[in-house]
This record gives C-alpha cells, sequence and structure tokens, in this order.
C-alpha cells in the first residue's frame, strides 16, 4: 500500500463517528504498555534473537543495566515477555517474547516503516 493509500484509508477511519472516550482509553492503555523510551526497543532486541540480558543491553545504545532491569520487569508483568531461568552452574536467565507480545508485530513493523519513511522525507526537506 502507498503512503497515499494509506493517508487515505486512515482519513476514512478517523472521519467515521467513533467513541471517542473508548479511543483515548484505548490509546492510553496501549501507551502504557509500549509507552516510554525503550520498551519497543526492548521487544525489537528480544525478536531479533537477544535472549540474555547483556546481549539486550549491547544492542540498545544508552540504556544502563538498571532501566533494562526495571522495563524488563514491567514488560513480564504486562505479559509480553517471558523470563526463563535454568539452575545450571552458572545460572542462566533468558527473556523470550511472548504470543501476547507478537500479536502486535505488525504495529511495530508499521511504526519502523513510517519512521523510515518520516527520516527519508526530513533528509529530502
Amino acid at each position: 500500500m502507498t503512503s497515499e493509500e494509506q493517508i487515505r484509508k486512515s482519513g476514512e477511519i478517523l472521519s467515521n463517528p467513533r467513541n471517542q472516550k473508548e479511543e483515548v482509553q484505548a490509546l492510553q492503555d496501549t501507551m502504557y504498555v509500549i509507552g516510554g523510551k525503550w520498551r519497543l526497543l526492548i521487544i525489537n532486541s528480544i525478536c531479533n534473537g537477544n535472549r540474555r540480558f547483556r546481549d539486550i543491553q549491547r544492542s540498545i545504545p544508552g540504556i544502563t543495566s538498571r532501566m533494562l532491569s526495571r522495563e524488563l520487569k514491567d514488560m513480564e508483568a504486562n505479559q509480553l515477555i517471558k523470563r526463563t531461568v535454568t539452575p545450571d552452574i552458572p545460572v542462566l536467565v533468558e527473556y523470550t517474547e511472548t504470543d501476547y507480545c507478537m500479536s502486535f508485530g505488525g504495529i511495530i513493523l508499521e511504526m519502523i516503516s513510517w519512521g523510515k519513511q518520516h527520516r527519508k522525507r526530513i533528509k529530502q526537506a
């Protein structure tokens, strides 16, 4: 779908009568779960094969250990990722995406696509 088609389709959807209160609540819920500076980057890292804490941290420039730890705990509480501890010596902790997390993979891919188009547009200006 071209960007012009996407704009037309979005315009049609947004112009139909809708329940704004319900939409605001849905947007707030979505932003709560995937919002913030780091969550989408963490999800992207895990989905690209980084399973261990240090691998995830190395793949995201600027994130601190403390912030990554906090975000991973919150994401686990929201059922976006699964933390698996293998009781070997040494203990192995791995993080994987859940099916629930993958349910908004299309949204993430659209955001990546939009971001690429935006960067190209701004560079041309």
